[in-house]
Formats: C-alpha cells, sequence, structure tokens
C-alpha cells in the first residue's frame, strides 16, 4: 500500500496580468491545479515539455520521420503521422 503524500504548497511569480486574472478566480488553487493536470496531459511525450530534444532523441526523432509520414485529416484537419508499410523499410517496434 502507498503511503498518502502530504500535500504541498508551489508558489511562482507571474507577470502583473496573469496576476491580475488569477485574483479574479473565486477557487485559484483548484484553476492552477486543472491547468497544470491539462498540461501535463498533453505535454510532448518525446521532450517532456521541455522543447527540446537530446542528441540521442533527435537520432530517434530522424529515423522516426524517415519511415512515417506527417499528415492532414480529411475530417477534422488535425496533423497525424502515418507509418509507412513494413515493405518500405518501417521495421519500428
Amino acid at each position: 500500500m502507498m503511503a498518502k503524500m502530504k500535500e504541498q504548497v508551489f508558489t511562482f511569480k507571474t507577470d502583473r496580468e496573469l496576476a491580475e486574472k488569477l485574483l479574479t478566480m473565486p477557487n485559484r488553487s483548484e484553476f492552477i491545479r486543472r491547468a497544470l493536470t491539462a498540461a501535463f496531459d498533453q505535454c510532448c511525450p518525446l521532450c517532456q515539455g521541455a522543447g527540446k530534444l537530446t542528441p540521442d532523441q533527435q537520432k530517434h526523432w530522424r529515423h522516426f520521420l524517415s519511415c512515417h509520414l506527417l499528415e492532414q485529416c480529411e475530417k477534422c484537419d488535425a496533423l497525424h503521422f502515418v507509418c509507412q508499410s513494413e515493405e518500405q523499410g518501417c521495421g519500428h517496434r
């Protein structure tokens, strides 16, 4: 059984405009928790939100791009990757 973690308090600096907006929120803590959770759910799985790749990640990324096409969905216009067939040498596990 996992021990229950104590709640922790985090502080951060912000500009005046964001501070003024946060001050209008009836439950700032809950709003911030939900915004952070949503941001983590949408975080890039490769760079994990860092915004850049390590040299090793870049090597793997280049290989991935060599056998995947970036296409636009005809239904929703979202960009997504499509794996090329094994016959074309994709070979990803």
